[in-house]
């Protein structure tokens, strides 16, 4: 099916490694032009962009801190010199932290909240003006289920994730008459670059205690949440908007 991507100038946060890579890639085969933004993992994104350029699309790593109000506006800046106007935006960028909420402090909730929440919003209002100014775009915001349903251990994960259902929604209710959609996919544990981190560990008997929680008997890998976030991003889903979309084998039903 062809996704009518090809052309589309792609932003995707996060993108230096794991699952943000694996959804700037996958663009980039779609025929988009693809920026992967990053904030430490320069090498990733370089190697990222590089990969997504032999695909024969147009393709930069471009870094900056999204808590930053003047980085973001330069990547924004950068961006749209070097690729042309953002079509769509991927919000991948977040701060995860697995630690009993007792046990924790604000000094452990603060890049948490900086980065999913506040980050999020920074580099979602400065392309979002943009793309209202040509009244069309498409938001994609990335978040974990835990947001949706809570979880033990990650509960300041959860707080600051729980945020993506009401940015997608109102974003989805204010900029549609800008012509801009927004949506979201919500992901239960995918095993990434990080995935020991988000897991509490990757031993055997740890391991089938979680996967006793997924009616599908596994955890999910980048390729599973790609297609979604394609077709969410993709002119054919015109007439979906405001929409939280689970990919998690089952791990939570609404």
């Amino acid at each position: 099916m062809d996704l009518q991507l090809a052309g589309t100038v792609v932003l995707v946060t996060g993108a230096g490694q794991g699952l943000g890579r694996a959804l700037g890639l996958g663009f980039a085969r779609e025929g988009a032009d693809v920026a992967f933004h990053y904030n430490s993992s320069a090498e990733g994104a370089e190697k990222s962009a590089a990969a997504a350029a032999e695909l024969g699309v147009k393709a930069i790593a471009v870094g900056g801190d999204l808590r930053d109000a003047a980085a973001v506006d330069a990547i924004v800046q950068r961006v749209e010199s070097e690729l042309g106007p953002i079509g769509v935006l991927v919000n991948n960028a977040a701060v995860t932290k697995m630690q009993r909420f007792l046990d924790s402090t604000p000094e452990d909730w603060a890049p948490q909240i900086d980065v999913t929440v506040t980050g999020t919003l920074q580099i979602t209002h400065a392309v979002a003006k943009r793309m209202a100014e040509r009244k069309a775009g498409a938001i994609v915001n990335l978040m974990g289920d835990s947001g949706r349903v809570g979880e033990s251990g990650l509960l300041v994960t959860a707080t600051a994730r729980s945020t993506t259902v009401g940015l997608t929604r109102s974003l989805a209710k204010e900029l549609a008459r800008f012509g801009i959609r927004a949506n979201a996919v919500s992901l239960a544990l995918v095993r990434t670059d990080n995935f020991d981190a988000h897991a509490g560990g990757d031993e055997e008997e740890r391991m089938k205690k979680i996967l006793a929680l997924y009616p599908l008997r596994r955890v999910g890998r980048p390729d599973d949440i790609t297609p979604m976030v394609l077709l969410l991003a993709s002119p054919l889903s015109s007439w979906t908007t405001g929409q939280v979309v689970s990919v998690n084998g089952g791990y939570a039903m609404p």
